[in-house]
């Protein structure tokens, strides 16, 4: 249920954008496909997760490596997750805009291939973290990485996505600035 709410809130969007343009760019087209496998592979993981987890029970996978269920209201690593609720829609509301910038950076570099490779992986994720803070008040995490009795913040594909997006973009504007500075010299 919650995949096909992904599913139809993309496709809103798509429709959206399709009206206002009068026609839909293959290569946008393509952006938004990937940010649509982004979410559905997210929501996906994150059923699955509420299907056969016991919240805060770990399940061990690797040496390294739990599935555990939790609930996290705040931001990356928690951050604010002790609010009265507030943060539930404040951070809502800044993936919503955050998603619309997004969408708007798609249109305008379109011709930049790694740039909205990243920003798709980054609108998939902050959907699927969005999907979650309205649908369960909080977002969805069960990846939990841990060594040495030491245990990274649990997180989720659509954190990933996000991670990986801006890391990709550090990347992009890294070679671009490098490649300015052996020109240049």
């Amino acid at each position: 249920m919650v995949a096909a709410l992904a599913i139809s809130l993309v496709k809103a969007i798509i429709v959206s954008l399709h009206k206002t343009q009068n026609h839909m760019n293959p290569s946008f087209l393509r952006y938004m496909t990937i940010a649509t496998l982004t979410l559905f592979i997210d929501q996906i993981t994150k059923w699955q997760a509420l299907s056969h987890l016991q919240l805060g029970v770990p399940e061990r996978v690797l040496p390294f490596l739990n599935w555990l269920l939790l609930f996290n209201p705040g931001a990356a690593f928690s951050f604010l997750a002790q609010g009265s609720g507030w943060q539930r829609w404040f951070f809502t509301i800044l993936g919503l805009l955050a998603c619309a910038y997004i969408v708007w950076l798609l249109r305008k570099n379109e011709t930049d291939k790694l740039l909205c490779w990243a920003l798709s992986l980054i609108l998939g994720g902050a959907l699927g973290n969005v999907i979650d803070r309205l649908m369960c008040g909080a977002v969805i995490d069960f990846i939990d990485v841990h060594y040495a009795g030491w245990h990274w913040p649990a997180f989720n594909i659509a954190d990933s996505a996000i991670c990986i997006g801006a890391a990709l973009i550090i990347f992009g504007e890294l070679r671009k600035s490098f490649g300015k500075f052996s020109q240049s010299h």
